[in-house]
């Protein structure tokens, strides 16, 4: 699902809100979990996941089009881990 086929799902739920509402909604969730992670935060959604970050350490990369070594900086990344219902929704057999 891409981000407009979420604001319309939202929009056939809720029919009494406007489409400038539904996105100004969908604005403030995901700003809100992309400054809590930038925080070094954690947000948990229960019944769905965790977002969280780690430490990736610096290393010695290599550029795939050269060949050469090339030094890549230490950094934070994204990331996810569902929650116990999600994986279960998955694994239904």
């Amino acid at each position: 699902m891409i981000r407009s086929e979420l604001l319309q799902a939202l929009a056939k739920e809720n029919s009494g809100l406007r489409a400038d509402e539904i996105e100004r909604v969908a604005d403030v969730f995901f700003d809100e979990i992309a400054q809590r992670l930038a925080d070094n935060g954690r947000v948990e959604l229960r019944g769905f996941g965790a977002f969280s970050t780690r430490e990736r350490d610096s290393r010695r990369g290599r550029n795939p089009r050269t060949g050469e070594a090339v030094d890549v900086p230490a950094k934070r990344v994204p990331y996810f881990k569902p929650g116990k219902e999600m994986r279960a929704r998955l694994n239904t057999d």
